[in-house]
């Protein structure tokens, strides 16, 4: 028996049993910076002409002190949000000079006029949201077959969009997670910035085994308090965050998440985090991970076995489940989810997301003055040529599905319509 066959069967046994990874075979020497102090929530977008080391563009006061909950978005406007790209469904290039006449949008059925437009040239403001954690570490250390730390599935793709895909005129930020989300950098356009947060990734180790994604994606996406920001002076080891939410209009939005899709222990719930995904109206854009991982060893996780990665009870069912979750995600936010299983795969799937986010064309409609609690349907269709047929046949739209009206609560105390969603 050769040593390759030997190590491999090492490592199914290894799995098989427990999946548990001794002391010895990492070292675990991240500890959380102490972030610094601040009244204000961050997260927000510097205004045109300003650096991020200068002054902020103020939060609208109905944000300020205000996180919101997972049920439900706090309403600032009468207006609903979408961001749509169209592309052809046979060549798969996107549809880049289109006009407002040339969209249409459907409300469970009923059209809505287009209240707001702008087209794909304005600047992009990416939140980039990695899974730093033990579990990922291990998943993709067998993934690899011991032969890179397992750290690096998520840290390759991190660098690769950060250090070629963003522009200038961009502006990313980066929360990487655990068993809390912890900002490392705030929105910034600072190569130096940049490179300093895939220096921090490198030189460090994840901390903890849970994989809080849902907890991670509540405060991306509507804020509130979490560990302050690492690469910044540290005085207070908390800041409120306003979430991308709350970055001011005129630039396209979007969520990158670099993830297996595991959730371990959040403090809210699979049904919660879509909601808040609904609502928020901004495209998540998803590199899957730990596909290797599932491939090699995916069959002998049987949900009966008692199969676990470092003491979490994990089985083949859990990473279906994540990958459904992922998809669900993806599917009702307008973005789009990509399994990578090898990394010569990654430069083309990155360069899809780079297309797809330059492409974004940003809609947005007034809802009706319902206040029902419920999910409410939306159909974004477009007629390219202007010949007043709808290009169903020909084009894809991809754009959020779903908003979700206020409860008849949030009614009552003087917020109405769908609210800034």
């Amino acid at each position: 028996m050769n040593r390759n066959f030997s190590l491999r069967l090492a490592l199914i046994a290894g799995i098989v049993f427990s999946f548990a990874v001794s002391a010895t075979s990492f070292v675990y020497a991240q500890a959380r910076r102490q972030p610094p102090a601040s009244d204000q929530k961050k997260n927000k977008r510097p205004p045109e002409g300003q650096t991020d080391e200068q002054k902020q563009e103020p939060l609208p006061p109905d944000l300020v002190g205000k996180p919101q909950e997972a049920e439900k978005v706090s309403v600032t406007t009468n207006l609903v949000n979408v961001d749509a790209v169209v592309y052809n469904k046979k060549t798969g290039q996107p549809q880049l000079k289109l006009k407002q006449s040339n969209f249409a949008i459907f409300v469970d059925g009923v059209k809505k006029d287009i209240t707001n437009f702008s087209t794909p040239e304005a600047p992009i403001t990416v939140s980039l949201v990695v899974e730093y954690s033990r579990t990922a570490q291990r998943i993709g250390y067998f993934g690899s077959g011991g032969m890179e730390e397992g750290q690096n599935e998520v840290i390759r793709p991190t660098a690769m969009f950060l250090s070629q895909f963003i522009k200038p005129e961009d502006f990313v930020s980066v929360i990487a997670y655990d068993m809390r989300p912890t900002p490392l950098t705030d929105f910034t356009n600072d190569p130096n910035r940049i490179q300093q947060v895939i220096s921090l990734l490198l030189h460090n180790q994840p901390a903890f085994s849970e994989s809080n994604l849902y907890d991670a994606l509540k405060l991306t996406l509507v804020g509130g308090r979490g560990d302050s920001v690492v690469l910044e002076n540290a005085k207070e080891r908390t800041t409120e965050y306003s979430g991308m939410v709350s970055v001011p209009g005129g630039r396209r939005k979007a969520v990158l998440l670099v993830a297996s899709g595991l959730d371990t222990f959040s403090k809210i719930n699979m049904d919660q985090a879509r909601k808040i995904v609904q609502n928020a109206g901004i495209p998540i854009y998803i590199v899957g991970t730990g596909q290797l991982f599932v491939k090699k060893y995916g069959d002998l996780m049987d949900p009966g076995r008692g199969s676990n990665i470092g003491g979490i009870p994990i089985d083949r069912m859990t990473f279906l489940q994540a990958d459904n979750t992922m998809k669900t995600f993806a599917k009702e936010s307008g973005g789009a989810f990509y399994p990578v299983t090898f990394e010569g795969e990654l430069p083309d799937v990155l360069g899809s997301i780079n297309a797809l986010l330059r492409s974004q064309y940003s809609l947005g409609f007034k809802p009706d003055d319902i206040a029902d609690g419920k999910s409410h349907k939306i159909v974004v269709k477009v007629d390219v040529d202007g010949d007043g047929q709808y290009d169903d046949k020909a084009y894809v739209v991809r754009a959020r599905e779903v908003y979700n009206a206020p409860k008849p609560d949030a009614a009552s105390g003087g917020k109405t319509g769908g609210g800034k969603q």
